[in-house]
């Protein structure tokens, strides 16, 4: 429906303020509202029950199933990944890209330092933490694609580490993120799954794909930010026993969570533009101090002679890693996915990216008004994968070298506990291993309650939009994750918490015919952005009080009306 400005007469000083974007999207029939609130606590509990009852059969069925999405579907989650990179290429380098989040007159909430410093903490911060160290050592001996040099395949570790965290998996997220910015920024849509796919299907099937699409969305997160609550902890804990040499227990667990809930609940309190942007920024800073003192006080002349070398082999292989899927296993049955290299890594790496998605990408969104598509494209991908690189080929040099010194120590130490592996690699830094021993500690700390942070508030926008969540609603998701994650870790085990992290990454494979969709549907969008469009992206934003917006009920135009005090009209 077009939109027209029809000039009637008020009293201007009467309007309220209005919250931009104005909303246009579909209110949501109470009988779906009340699915989308009560099945995906009920499905949660009957998984973690069934896990809790039948670890050995659950961790049977959910291996099976990953045989079977390993096995057949190999192909789709190269092509996806390939495909998602593609798509971000387009909208940075043609005329779209200069379509500004928000509309024309929009600016930008936070300072670049303070946008790069959430995205990239709620991405991948904790993964980085676990892996820098972890995925090098355990591919230092053997890998595909990367031709073994003279100082064996310890290059190939460091180069598929860049390609696995790197430029790909960023793609892959932000291609997500700007689907739900322009929905929610540009047309006034909820920052939601359903809200940015379903008008590309049938009127007649909108409503029961859209309660569909919100399920997966909301299993996907909870599902995801409990079993991460697990394993950060135990990580943490790791960092703990490294310099205080307490051993860690089911006490220690519990505590650790108390003290990351009480965190994050006081953030979500605080609210996204204080305490998420503080607790960031600590991130970073702390992050440069670990990467700079590795740097300095490590094996320097080693460090950077290996981050010239891999760069260039990451760039001189990136198109064979990415369109590489093991053809010779699908010439028969595969047994288990164990015996595939990318089940083992870029399918189970990729499925995990998938899973994260609705809440890395909703708040990345959420946080992106005033960007231009380009802007936002360029610094979710690019400069999160400059600081990726230059992080594991810092630290994962250093491991390296460690470990050839130690007489594969570190590699000992990874392979008895995979969270162990950065710090066992710091106890041998001079002079400073023990200061960065704390640091990392921390790090792990204050990266996973930035994550769980910055997935409350994609939760909560998934389940109440388009209604506001408040602070106590927050700090209730942030105690129920904790309990789901208390209950994997003290009831079941670190077994039973990786046993639902599997299956979470299971959930990604029909997740990502939901983001194939909304994709397409964003590249519908953008190429049909007509006059009418564009002026009605400005209604939207348009924080003149006395412009009445009323949405169409059907959620696809609306009509402005433009109030004035001329008296002779009306």
């Amino acid at each position: 429906m077009s939109t027209d400005h029809v000039p009637m007469r008020t009293d201007k000083a009467k309007n309220p303020p209005v919250e931009l974007p104005r909303f246009m999207g579909r209110h949501i029939p109470p009988l779906d509202r009340l699915l989308i609130r009560i099945i995906p606590p009920i499905l949660i509990v009957a998984v973690i029950i069934w896990v809790l009852l039948n670890p050995d059969g659950a961790s049977a069925v959910i291996s099976d199933l990953r045989t079977f999405v390993t096995g057949k579907f190999t192909w789709l989650f190269i092509l996806y990944s390939a495909f998602a990179l593609v798509v971000c290429i387009w909208l940075a380098s043609s005329k779209v890209g200069k379509v500004r989040l928000g509309g024309p007159k929009a600016k930008p909430r936070h300072s670049k330092f303070a946008w790069y410093s959430m995205l990239f903490a709620c991405g991948q911060g904790i993964g980085l933490i676990f892996w820098s160290v972890a995925e090098p050592i355990m591919l230092r001996n053997e890998n595909p694609v990367i031709p073994a040099g003279p100082e064996g395949a310890s290059e190939g570790g460091i180069i598929w580490t860049y390609f696995h965290w790197g430029l790909t998996a960023w793609a892959m997220y932000c291609v997500v993120a700007v689907c739900l910015a322009y929905s929610h920024h540009n047309l006034g849509k909820t920052l939601t799954f359903r809200e940015a796919t379903v008008d590309i299907l049938p009127k007649w099937s909108q409503r029961g794909a859209g309660v569909v699409v919100e399920l997966l969305a909301i299993i996907a997160t909870v599902l995801g930010l409990a079993t991460s609550f697990g394993f950060a902890t135990m990580q943490f804990s790791s960092g703990l026993t490294s310099f205080l040499g307490i051993e860690a227990s089911p006490m220690m667990w519990m505590m650790v969570i108390a003290v990351f809930t009480g965190i994050t609940a006081i953030s979500a309190i605080v609210g996204i533009n204080k305490g998420m942007a503080r607790i960031s920024s600590l991130n970073s800073i702390l992050s440069i101090v670990l990467v700079g003192a590795v740097f300095i006080f490590g094996p320097t002349l080693y460090i950077v002679s290996t981050l010239s070398q891999t760069f260039g082999g990451f760039m001189a292989n990136f198109v064979n890693m990415s369109l590489w899927t093991d053809a010779g296993i699908t010439a028969q049955s595969l047994e288990s996915w164990q015996d595939s290299w990318n089940g083992w890594w870029t399918v189970f790496i990729w499925c995990w990216v998938i899973a994260f998605s609705p809440f890395v990408a909703g708040f990345i969104a959420r946080i992106s008004r005033g960007r231009t598509i380009r802007e936002f494209v360029i610094g979710v991908t690019v400069i999160p994968t400059l600081i990726v690189m230059t992080w594991i080929g810092v630290i994962g040099s250093a491991a390296i070298y460690y470990d050839d010194q130690s007489n594969r120590g570190i590699s000992e130490a990874v392979a008895t506990d995979t969270s162990a592996g950065l710090f066992a690699m710091l106890e041998h830094i001079p002079f400073v291993g023990a200061i960065l021993l704390v640091v990392s500690t921390i790090l792990v700390a204050t990266y996973y309650v930035t994550s769980l942070d910055s997935g409350i508030y994609a939760l909560s926008e998934f389940v109440s939009a388009p209604n506001k969540s408040g602070p106590v609603f927050r700090v209730v998701l942030v105690v129920s994750i904790a309990t789901v994650a208390t209950v994997l870790l003290t009831l079941g085990g670190t077994a039973v918490v990786d046993t639902v992290q599997t299956g979470t990454i299971i959930g990604a494979f029909p997740f990502s015919f939901v983001i194939l969709l909304m994709i397409v549907n964003l590249i519908r969008r953008l190429l049909k952005r007509d006059r009418a469009i564009k002026q009605l992206e400005k209604d939207i934003n348009n924080p003149d009080p006395s412009l009445l917006f009323v949405p169409d009920p059907n959620g696809t135009g609306a009509i402005s009306k433009k109030i004035t005090d001329d008296i002779g009209e009306s």
